[in-house]
């Protein structure tokens, strides 16, 4: 581990604009100010393509295989993030599993509340279905509100009797919108990025008054049988930390393959800084091996 690069991110996130808290503008404004700081692989090519009314971005590594397919849904509490901000992310997903990764910006709240990002989630599924991408070779995954999105994304999928995909990714996802997880508070000092207060702010805008408990908001209270397997990935120094430790339980009890990783003293989606950050590409490095055994 690189102590000092991990250090230097951490100072880094404190002295800038808030990502998770604050007016919505200024959340997006930072996001989209973030993402621009990092760099993108010049040999991947991005093509835009439009699902229906949702924007979304093929991203296509050297090598990727056209015929797998990772759909990837975006951080950022539901009100904030883009294709933009996860560009350079998706073009090191898509080297690591060998395959194509379609970001989709769903729709953002609170403009666009609950259950908008998961309709949109959903109709991309479909959308893949329709190109005539197999459910065997398409994977979902996502991070931090957007891996609240894709476990959310999984529960919507079996419920329509569609069939799953053959993976998915979370990625310190965001599972329980009531913040109930004891790390909310024993991680708190140690986590730059999420606390309790900007969890609850982003569910009241998210959820425009619909029940925090609800499933498809936060999966961490849904019925989790017959889900494809999961990889989890988060920090332990993040307050989203017992989010994936209770999800990944419930999962397991319901008879889903699991893999649970904890990744000692990383921060909440600690994958988006590979470039500044062993751990980041370490990260995805093993994200690409879970994708690769799976989607062949």
């Amino acid at each position: 581990m690189s102590i000092e690069q991990l250090e230097g991110l951490v100072g880094l996130i404190r002295s800038s604009p808030p990502l998770g808290d604050g007016d919505v503008a200024t959340m997006r404004a930072a996001a989209e100010g973030m993402g621009a700081t990092l760099p993108v692989d010049p040999e991947v090519v991005f093509t835009t393509v439009d699902i229906g009314s949702i924007p979304a971005e093929w991203a296509d590594a050297p090598g990727a295989d056209a015929s797998g397919v990772v759909l990837y849904l975006h951080g950022g509490g539901y009100v904030s993030g883009s294709i933009a901000v996860y560009r350079s992310l998706a073009g090191r997903l898509s080297r690591a599993a060998g395959a194509r990764v379609l970001v989709v910006d769903y729709r953002l709240a609170p403009e666009h509340p609950f259950p908008a990002a998961i309709e949109d989630a959903a109709a991309a599924y479909r959308w893949l279905l329709q190109q005539g991408f197999g459910p065997g070779r398409i994977a979902i995954a996502g991070d931090s509100a957007g891996g609240g999105l894709a476990a959310a994304t999984l529960l919507s999928i079996r419920d329509a009797d569609l069939p799953v995909p053959a993976a998915a990714v979370l990625m310190s996802p965001m599972l329980d919108l009531e913040a109930t997880g004891d790390s909310m508070d024993t991680k708190a000092s140690e986590d730059p990025m999420v606390q309790r207060a900007n969890v609850l702010l982003g569910a009241i805008r998210y959820l425009n008054g619909a029940d925090p408990r609800t499933p498809l908001a936060s999966p961490l209270y849904g019925d989790l049988a017959r889900l494809p397997p999961i990889l989890i990935q988060v920090g332990t120094a993040e307050c989203l930390l017992d989010d994936s430790r209770r999800f990944a339980a419930r999962a397991r009890q319901a008879g889903v393959q699991v893999s649970l990783e904890e990744w000692e003293r990383m921060i909440h989606v600690w994958q988006v800084f590979a470039p500044m950050l062993d751990e980041g590409q370490q990260a995805i490095d093993r994200i690409g091996e879970f994708l690769r055994e799976r989607l062949n």
